[in-house]
């Protein structure tokens, strides 16, 4: 029997942020939609290599309370012909720059989740005087291809896949890092991943696998925190530690209990520890 359209809609409600305010940005390479939610010191969340900012929804409610939230969708999130014009990291990275320019954003802080966070990891690196404060969260300072990485790069690349192969959704149970879950909650996010066409992702991918912000590390000079779940396989504690010792004003804490998606899986925690430490930074009441 399959799902109504209503009993999915009801199930993205419970982890949906809401409708926010939504808009346009007409950059000079596409027009990005992107949402807003909430008032007071601006936020920019950057979503990760699948799922848009729908995905980013539970931990924009939590945040959205104290913060003025902006997510936006990349480059071929919602038009996968863009591909057909090649473009790259940096091309994205861009992309964001002028995100900010086009809302007046002076000196914003900027989170990056997993893909999100491989972006704004750079850009910090390019533009240190251009923001407050960088949140990375399933962040590593470059591409370390362990098993995992080397399967899901085939199988983005090499398989046409439906949006249900049982085999693929085994690589969700992953990311989320834990087999006691709800059902609806795993539905939530294969079915926002799967928003994103696969072509997209294994673009994406393939950007990541190059990627290697080692030597620009030292670069970055604004208050920085680093969250990883310790369930999370693709950024090991070591790895976690390398990055926050080459930055020079970072934080470090791993999430006990969270995997790769701990943004989705467990927001009040990664919203209090972003609360926290702007609090710090910026003398906001949490």
């Amino acid at each position: 029997m399959k799902a109504s359209k209503e009993w999915l809609a009801s199930t993205d409600a419970q982890y949906s942020a809401g409708d926010g305010r939504t808009g346009w940005a007409y950059l000079r390479n596409y027009s990005a939609e992107y949402r807003e939610w909430g008032d007071g010191p601006p936020i920019v969340l950057i979503p990760g290599l699948a799922g848009g900012f729908g995905l980013l929804g539970p931990l924009a409610r939590q945040l959205a309370r104290d913060f003025r939230v902006i997510s936006y969708q990349l480059r071929g999130e919602s038009d996968c012909f863009s591909l057909r014009h090649r473009f790259g990291l940096q091309d994205l990275v861009d992309d964001l720059a002028e995100f900010l320019d086009w809302h007046a954003l002076e000196r914003p802080t900027v989170l990056g989740v997993s893909f999100g966070g491989v972006l704004a990891l750079q850009f910090a690196a390019q533009h240190r005087f251009r923001l407050n404060s960088l949140v990375l969260q399933g962040v590593s300072s470059h591409y370390v291809p362990g098993l995992l990485q080397r399967v899901a790069a085939t199988v983005l690349s090499g398989y046409p896949l439906p949006a249900d192969n049982p085999f693929v959704n085994q690589f969700f149970n992953l990311l989320i890092g834990s087999k006691q879950r709800p059902k609806c909650l795993f539905d939530f996010v294969t079915r926002q991943c799967w928003q994103t066409d696969q072509s997209v992702m294994a673009h994406r991918y393939g950007l990541v696998q190059q990627f290697d912000a080692r030597s620009r590390l030292s670069a970055i000079r604004v208050p920085t925190l680093l969250l990883a779940g310790d369930r999370d396989l693709l950024v090991s504690e070591a790895r976690l530690r390398e990055l926050g010792s080459n930055i020079p004003r970072a934080e470090t804490v791993r999430l006990e209990g969270c995997g790769h998606l701990a943004f989705v899986t467990h927001p009040q925690r990664v919203g209090r520890a972003v609360k926290r430490f702007l609090n710090e930074q910026l003398q906001v009441p949490v």
